[in-house]
């Protein structure tokens, strides 16, 4: 593979530095004004003497997995066959790719030598930024002679596709596992009985049982007393709407509002399925954009993963008029309907509490968003100037703003969680099992 010579950061300071010592040799010893040339001509011989010695390239690899997350590290492997002399710098490489697979669309790692013989590796990270199907373009390598004074430099374009899922770490977490295991629900789905809806059986009354559960027919028929085993209830429907607007495409710690709020809301359906609950995704921006089916069990959960990952991120405010009206005419029973949303200004929010007013004559409805730390700082921050006061000024406004929202949308009877990004999927589990307990989606 052919690879050119480049001149390193090395070279080009001998070089200035020679050019320094060439004009104060002309100074103040003319006669000698051979020494510069020829100490500039011994630089060059160097320079060709270390590329030859930097070594021949006979091949590149590079290796990456075919699916990555959002907001996940994911590894690149990269690797070089090179023959080079043992005292040489390492060879380092440069990744290009597209941005929605890291900030800047750039990485870069060093390579360090194998068991094999002059063969070097390394393992780049990426962190992905937004959801979709990203692509590796080219991969940049680079080593240098022993003297650090030229470097050979090869390039190999690619065409690498990687697809970028939503992020799923809450779910397969530990504490989450362990939680399922410990839950009343378990692993595997059963009948539960407790203080549920539904009939299930009569067992006779024991000391410390609710004495509203005792069925005075049954106990007259049987001459003891028998109480009400009921199920728990089981099969609601749950939806989780997806606000893909303008306000939820700002980014809170690096990613976009919209991919924290569908890890949350994975987090939520994947306990929901376990807990015998159907589960459907319904995505709007300034129209709907997708509802699927319900998933009825948690085999069926990766079809929304897929779902979700086919959310787009739209530029455009919202449309909740005639994305909650089309939710409304596709349910045709009470469902628990959380929806995740933000607002920026009061014009958006009045639309939406209207749209949520409507909503809740029918269904449950648990609204979701997070906190804009943002905001709070610039309201919490101590002033300097004149310019910091206004901001502080008008970052209070919004706030105040914010909360009159909120506090109107609880006045509806809408159950409302703002939390911190990394804190709204279990509090929505919380909120989830309490309702479920209440027996009130039914």
């Amino acid at each position: 593979m052919r690879t050119p010579l480049v001149p390193t950061a090395r070279l080009l300071a001998l070089l200035a530095i020679l050019a320094v010592l060439a004009l104060l040799i002309a100074s103040t010893a003319p006669g000698a004004w051979v020494v510069a040339p020829a100490a500039g001509a011994a630089l060059l011989v160097l320079m060709v003497l270390d590329y030859a010695l930097a070594g021949r390239l006979h091949s590149i690899d590079i290796t990456a997995d075919a699916d990555a997350e959002v907001g996940r590290p994911a590894a690149i492997n990269v690797s070089a066959h090179i023959d080079r002399a043992a005292a040489a710098p390492a060879p380092e490489a440069a990744l290009g790719f597209d941005p929605r697979l890291g900030d800047g669309g750039t990485a870069s790692c060093a390579l360090g030598p194998s068991s094999a013989k002059g063969l070097f590796a390394a393992t780049a990270k990426i962190v992905p930024t937004r959801r979709g199907t990203g692509s590796l373009t080219g991969l940049w390598l680079r080593w240098t002679g022993p003297l650090g004074l030229a470097a050979r430099q090869a390039y190999r374009p690619l065409d690498l596709p990687i697809r970028v899922w939503p992020d799923l770490s809450p779910v397969r977490s530990p504490v989450l596992q362990n939680f399922l295991r410990d839950a009343q629900f378990g692993i595997v789905a059963r009948r539960i009985r407790g203080e549920g809806t539904q009939f299930e059986a009569l067992a006779e009354y024991q000391p410390g049982m609710d004495r509203r559960r005792i069925d005075w027919k049954a106990s007259a028929r049987h001459t003891a007393l028998y109480a009400r085993e009921n199920e728990a209830e089981r099969d609601n429907q749950i939806v989780f709407a997806m606000d893909c607007g303008q306000a939820m495409c700002e980014p809170i710690d690096g990613l976009p509002r919209i991919d924290r709020a569908i890890s949350a809301a994975l987090l939520a359906s994947y306990v929901a399925l376990k807990g015998g609950d159907k589960v459907a995704l319904f995505g709007f921006a300034e129209k709907p954009l997708l509802m699927t089916p319900f998933a009825a069990d948690a085999r069926a959960f990766h079809r929304l993963q897929v779902a979700a990952a086919e959310l787009e991120y739209s530029p455009r405010e919202p449309n909740f008029t005639l994305a909650l009206a089309t939710l409304t005419a596709k349910l045709r029973r009470r469902s628990l309907i959380v929806l995740f949303s933000d607002f920026a200004d009061p014009t958006s929010a009045e639309l939406m509490v209207e749209s949520v007013e409507r909503l809740v004559r029918h269904h449950l409805v648990i609204f979701v968003t997070m906190e804009d730390r943002e905001l709070q700082g610039l309201t919490e921050r101590e002033p300097d100037n004149l310019a910091d006061i206004a901001v502080a000024v008008s970052a209070d406004g919004l706030a105040r703003q914010r909360a009159l929202v909120l506090q109107r949308l609880r006045a509806l009877g809408v159950d409302v969680i703002e939390a911190p990004h990394e804190a709204i999927g279990y509090r929505l589990i919380d909120l989830y099992l309490k309702t479920k307990r209440a027996e009130a989606v039914g």
